[in-house]
């Protein structure tokens, strides 16, 4: 790319270990917890407890290809920096765009979800208002400086994460091991689709490299902040999966689009289903801010290469900020909250992630030695992982994933001939 297409303006360095730790956790920690767990359990049995554990593997693995080339890209967008630097620019576009694409239309679903977590909670709430509120709200906590909306991102996760512990300590009497049998009725089959489900969960440690450009001391603290976000992240799955299992069994689970609620119900300990619904509320509003943080920057990330119209490259001058990014991203956010995401864009997201991480592993596995953290059998083991998870997707989202970038990449070949004609 040519030397004027790079940013005057740069994002200011503002989050802490802390900080980051607390993004890659407000991104994971949402709808997969509290929603996808039922969804697993019904098409493996308590064996889902298994394809956590593969999940919980295949999201290290891709993590740390993150990781180490967030150390030596520290740029904003993440694999789509790295597809550009490593691979080449087509590569990178189609992270970057997948990203747009899936993101934008997830962020609308995660703000109706926090509207109807809400209604649930405070009886007379309408939803949508309430989606379009919080929007609004994360809007403005973005646009007042990374290390604020960092700050606001922790104190949301820490409630996200006070509930769940609650709901692990108040389940523990209601466990039976009876609960947990038979524990493979679907055998190897079963537990290989709900690794692939909950596999889905976990990626929302990426938004830490995506933010890498506002990371302090990014070699050092990104790696720490993804292999803690992941660890502690696979800890809390893994004991809230196995009280909600043990409690009330899968087939209960299963059979509810609030299984950790109906886990809940059957607990002595009073309160747990109201914290619950706290949890829930919180946990949908960390994934809208990290949404928002993810979007806005990856967008800026594409302008600044050209990929997508010049205005979105620039930086507040007081709250080093893209601001403009995150007023469009929000908007959009807020449309499709009110009147619906476009449902082929929802069906290609695993087809999205997918791609999205096997080009960050086939970047991990291209860079050049002297720059590995880790070594190659990772990203290589990263890398199949997901052609394996491939083999999961139904052939309708292939399709439209397939589409999705197609149209892209039409996009991407009239922003650069209106930008070469501008010479």
């Amino acid at each position: 790319m040519k030397e004027e297409n790079v940013a005057k303006d740069h994002l200011k360095r503002d989050l802490r270990l802390l900080d980051a730790v607390g993004v890659g956790l407000g991104a994971v920690i949402g709808a997969g917890i509290f929603v996808v767990t039922g969804v697993a359990a019904g098409v493996a049995g308590p064996a889902f407890l298994v394809g956590l554990v593969i999940a919980g593997f295949a999201a290290t693995f891709n993590g740390l290809s993150s990781a180490q080339l967030a150390a030596i890209y520290p740029q904003s967008g993440g694999t789509y920096e790295y597809g550009y630097q490593v691979l080449n620019p087509w590569l990178g576009f189609s992270a970057g765009w997948m990203f747009l694409a899936s993101k934008l239309s997830a962020g609308g679903v995660v703000a109706i979800g926090f509207g109807s977590y809400l209604a649930e909670l405070i009886p007379g709430v309408h939803p949508k208002i309430a989606a379009v509120c919080a929007a609004v709200f994360l809007i403005i906590a973005n646009y007042y400086g990374i290390k604020k909306a960092g700050k606001l991102n922790l104190i949301i996760v820490s409630i996200t994460l006070l509930s769940l512990l609650y709901f692990i300590i108040s389940g523990v009497p209601s466990f039976d091991t009876a609960n947990l049998k038979p524990f493979a009725p679907e055998g190897w089959t079963g537990i290989a689709q709900s690794s692939a489900l909950l596999f889905f969960a976990f990626t929302g440690y990426a938004r830490i490299a995506t933010l890498g450009e506002e990371v302090h001391n990014p070699k050092k603290t990104i790696p720490k902040a993804v292999i803690i976000t992941l660890v502690s992240s696979i800890i809390l799955y893994a004991g809230v999966a196995l009280i909600a299992a043990g409690g009330v069994g899968t087939d209960v689970l299963h059979g509810t689009s609030s299984p950790l609620g109906e886990a809940a119900a059957t607990f002595e300990v009073r309160g747990v289903l109201q914290v619950i619904g706290i949890g829930a509320v919180t946990a949908m509003l960390g994934v809208l801010l990290s949404q928002l943080f993810g979007i806005s920057r990856m967008m800026f990330a594409m302008a600044r290469k050209r990929d997508l119209p010049a205005f979105l490259e620039k930086v507040h001058p007081k709250h080093k900020v893209p601001h403009i990014g995150i007023f469009l991203s929000g908007g959009i956010i807020i449309l499709l909250s009110i009147f619906g995401t476009l449902q082929v864009i929802v069906s290609a997201a695993s087809f999205t992630i997918l791609l999205y991480y096997s080009i960050t592993n086939i970047a991990a596995i291209k860079m050049r030695k002297e720059n590995k953290l880790y070594p190659n059998w990772i990203p290589v083991a990263g890398l199949l992982m997901c052609l394996s998870m491939a083999a999961f997707i139904e052939a309708r989202t292939i399709f439209a994933g397939l589409s999705l970038l197609a149209f892209g990449f039409v996009f991407r070949l009239v922003m650069q001939k209106l930008y070469t004609a501008k010479g």
